[in-house]
C-alpha cells in the first residue's frame, strides 16, 4: 500500500541519520579541560516568563562569588540574544542559527526556563528549545543532585540527555488517519558514555553504588541494551556495586528506606530520567529548589529544571519567584569549570538560607520575601561564609 511505502521511506531516512550520528560519536575528540583555559566565557540566556527575573538575581550571586576573576578577565559573562519565545515564534525556529552561532562562542551556558509550546498554546507548536540546545552541543549527560538530609538522601542522577523517546520526538510517522508511530532510540555509544560519566562521578566522589533505572521487563530491547551497557562499563569499576530498579517502582517508592537502601548515583534513559528527577525534586522541596547541569565533551549548560511559571506572571507575582534553582545552577557551573571552593561556599550559604536559618523565606506570595530580597539574604550569607 502507498502509505506503508512512504512510512518505510521516512523510517529509512531516520535510520541513516542515526548511523551518521553514531559515527560522529565514534570520532569525538578529547574533552575540553576547563582548568587549562586562560579565560572562560559564560553565555547567559535568561529565557521566558520568570526566567529574566531569576536570572538577574543568579547573576548577582555569580558576580559576588567571582568578582576577582571577572575583574581580571578570567571569566566573561556574555548575554546571548534571540532565544525569547517571541523571537523563536517569529522565525519559526526553536534554535535560530544566529543564536547557535553565539552559543558556540561560549564555553558554558547559564540558562533560564524557556517556553516549550504545546497544542492549544498561543505560540506555534515548536519542538523544545532545550532539546535542540542539548543535541546541537551534544550535551549527553543531565546531572541532577537531590539532597534530603533528614531522610539520609544524597543522590546524583545521571540522565541520558540525547536519545530515548526525545531524539525523534518531532519525527514520528503518521501512517494514516488511524495509526501514528513514535520511536525510542538507544545506541551502544550513547548508553556507554552516560554510564561512564556516572561511574567516574561515583569513583571521584567516594560513592560505592550506581543504580540503573529502566522498564526492561517490558521494553526489552532498548532498555535491556541500556542495562547491558551500564554493566559492561561497570566491569571497569569493580569497587562500585550495580543495582537495578524499575522506573514505576522508583517513582512510587523512592522515599521508602527499604527500597532506596544503598542508592547513591542513579543512571537512567532520557524519558525516565526526566520524570523521576522531577519527582525527586518535589520530595526535596519542589522544582524551584532543583538545578541541572547538561554536560558534553566541549560544552556544558546549567539551568533550573522548572518551567516559566505563567501563573505567577499572569497574576503579577513574577518578582516573588524563588530563584534558588538558578542560584544552585551557578554553583554547579562553578564546580564544573574548576572553582570547587566557590561552589562549596555557595552550597553552605544556601543550606543556611533554606534549611538551617531560613530568616528570609520565598513562598511566591507578596506578604513574604521577593526574589530580590531572598537573593540579598543569600549574598549577605555568602560574604559571612
Amino acid at each position: 500500500m502507498e502509505f506503508t511505502d512512504e512510512a518505510k521511506r521516512q523510517f529509512g531516512e531516520l535510520i541513516m541519520s542515526e548511523m551518521e550520528r553514531i559515527q560522529r560519536m565514534k570520532e569525538s575528540g578529547t574533552p575540553k579541560d576547563f582548568s587549562r583555559l586562560d579565560k572562560i566565557v559564560v553565555g547567559v540566556m535568561p529565557g521566558d516568563g520568570i526566567g529574566p527575573i531569576i536570572m538577574e538575581q543568579a547573576l548577582r550571586v555569580l558576580e559576588t562569588l567571582m568578582e576577582q576573576e571577572i575583574r581580571q578577565g578570567k571569566l566573561e559573562i556574555r548575554q546571548i540574544e534571540g532565544m525569547t519565545i517571541e523571537n523563536r515564534a517569529a522565525l519559526m525556529e526553536s534554535l535560530p542559527g544566529a543564536v547557535l552561532d553565539q552559543v558556540k562562542q561560549c564555553d558554558v551556558l547559564l540558562k533560564g526556563p524557556m517556553v516549550t509550546p504545546r497544542a492549544g498554546d498561543p505560540w506555534p507548536n515548536l519542538i523544545s528549545a532545550n532539546s535542540m540546545l542539548r543535541r546541537s552541543l551534544d550535551l549527553y549527560a543531565a546531572v541532577r543532585p537531590i539532597s534530603i538530609p533528614e531522610k539520609g538522601i544524597d543522590w546524583t542522577f545521571f540522565r541520558e540527555n540525547i536519545e530515548g523517546e526525545y531524539i525523534w520526538g518531532n519525527k514520528g510517522i503518521q501512517i494514516n488517519e488511524d495509526l501514528a508511530v513514535d520511536f525510542k532510540v538507544q545506541t551502544r555509544q550513547g548508553s556507554e558514555r552516560i554510564a561512564r560519566a556516572a561511574f567516574e562521578f561515583a569513583r571521584k566522589n567516594g560513592k560505592k553504588n550506581v543504580t540503573v533505572v529502566t522498564k526492561a521487563n517490558i521494553v526489552k530491547l532498548t532498555d535491556g541494551n541500556f542495562i547491558k551497557a551500564v554493566r559492561k562499563v561497570g566491569e571497569e569499576y569493580p569497587d562500585i556495586e550495580i543495582q537495578e530498579r524499575l522506573v514505576d517502582a522508583m517513582a512510587a517508592k523512592m522515599m521508602d528506606p527499604e527500597f532506596n537502601k544503598g542508592i547513591e548515583v542513579i543512571v537512567l534513559p532520557n524519558l525516565y530520567g526526566d520524570i523521576v528527577t522531577d519527582v525527586a525534586a518535589e520530595h526535596q522541596g519542589g522544582l524551584g529548589t532543583a538545578s541541572s547541569s547538561n554536560l558534553g565533551d566541549q560544552y556544558a549548560m546549567f539551568e533550573a529544571i522548572h518551567g516559566t511559571a505563567p501563573y505567577l506572571m499572569s497574576h503579577g507575582r513574577g518578582n516573588y519567584a524563588d530563584p534558588s534553582s538558578l542560584i544552585r545552577a551557578v554553583g554547579m557551573m562553578l564546580g564544573h569549570i574548576g572553582y570547587v571552593d566557590r561552589k562549596r561556599k555557595l552550597e553552605k550559604a544556601m543550606d543556611i538560607c533554606t534549611v538551617k536559618e531560613r530568616r528570609v523565606v520565598v513562598t511566591t506570595m507578596p506578604e513574604d520575601a521577593s526574589t530580590e530580597q531572598f537573593t540579598d539574604y543569600v549574598i549577605e550569607t555568602i560574604k559571612k561564609c
